[in-house]
């Protein structure tokens, strides 16, 4: 069997609508998701995809149906964790840990709860947007950052791909550094999200979130994490709270998880939960490794298939 690397979505993959199919077609799936509750189930497949974008529910969403594809994964493929390694984009890592055994279902759902409403709260009480760079080189796009600081925060928080870096901070400030890098001949897009994600904006959120997190008792995983504040790979239950905590207020560092699971010789990716933006940026990375993804019958059904080769 190859050597498998997980991608667990974060914020911005949610749609209504995603993992209904999983839930009619698999036991395991509708297990899952029933946990959650009824509130949060009708958010999911029937609610509007404005209150699905709130950061309270969009959070909570996105790890239900990461968990609910990953358990139905794990049951039909029918191998152990073993040759495992995982990874989670931001609020992915919470279902990157999960799936690793760190914390059960239950307890990864109170943490990912808290933490968007800690977010939620943070970003009402200093708005802000984030804006995604293409086509910049990392120094350029800091540079911009540091430019636009002056009227207001500007920060690069998510280093996607080698050219595509996410700004994040207060609404004058990335609006400017988004004309500056317009002017230079980047793309740029204004992300559809509600708040300034992993800015120094977010520290009030950390600080909630190193409060909720001494709630909960980690356990010896069955695979290895990497955590996106570090980009390291992780299987000390200590050190993950401290990394959880700083996770909220630092970069996402994706690019060099990625790269770094290529470098231990992992050249499968299955992309775990709603969307395929990660498999989006897996080829972005590099493009001769194979991106596979689980969202559906379909896709379960094609990337078994695939790793059945």
């Amino acid at each position: 069997m190859s050597k498998i690397a997980l991608m667990f979505p974060g914020q911005g993959a949610q749609t209504v609508g995603m993992g209904k199919d999983l839930y009619d077609k698999y036991l395991k799936a509708r297990e899952i998701i029933d946990l959650a509750g009824n509130e949060l189930k009708n958010i999911i497949f029937e609610g509007t995809e404005e209150t699905l974008k709130l950061t309270e529910y969009a959070q909570p969403a996105i790890f239900v149906v990461s968990m609910a594809a990953f358990e139905v994964f794990k049951e039909s493929y029918g191998l152990s964790v073993d040759g495992f390694v995982s990874a989670g984009h931001s609020l992915g890592e919470y279902s990157a840990l999960c799936a690793a055994g760190f914390f059960s279902f239950k307890d990864g759902l109170a943490m990912v709860t808290a933490r968007g409403k800690f977010i939620q709260k943070a970003s009402a009480k200093t708005p802000g947007i984030m804006a995604a760079i293409i086509g910049m080189e990392k120094s350029a796009v800091e540079d911009l950052c540091k430019r636009a600081s002056d009227v207001g925060v500007c920060e690069a928080v998510n280093f996607n791909s080698p050219r595509q870096i996410v700004i994040a901070g207060t609404v004058s400030a990335v609006n400017k550094a988004v004309e500056f890098a317009a002017t230079a001949g980047a793309k740029t897009v204004i992300l559809n999200v509600s708040g300034p994600f992993h800015s120094s904006i977010m520290s009030p959120a950390s600080d909630d979130m190193s409060k909720e997190l001494e709630k909960y008792n980690f356990t010896a995983p069955s695979f290895s994490v990497y955590t996106n504040c570090d980009a390291l790979l992780t299987t000390d239950t200590s050190a993950i709270k401290e990394k959880l905590v700083r996770q909220i207020k630092s970069p996402v560092k994706w690019d060099e998880i990625v790269q770094n699971i290529i470098k231990l010789g992992y050249y499968k990716f299955v992309e775990v939960g709603p969307g395929k933006i990660l498999s989006g940026l897996l080829r972005k990375i590099d493009r001769s490794k194979k991106a596979l993804n689980i969202e559906d019958s379909a896709s379960l059904q094609k990337t078994l298939e695939e790793l059945n080769k």
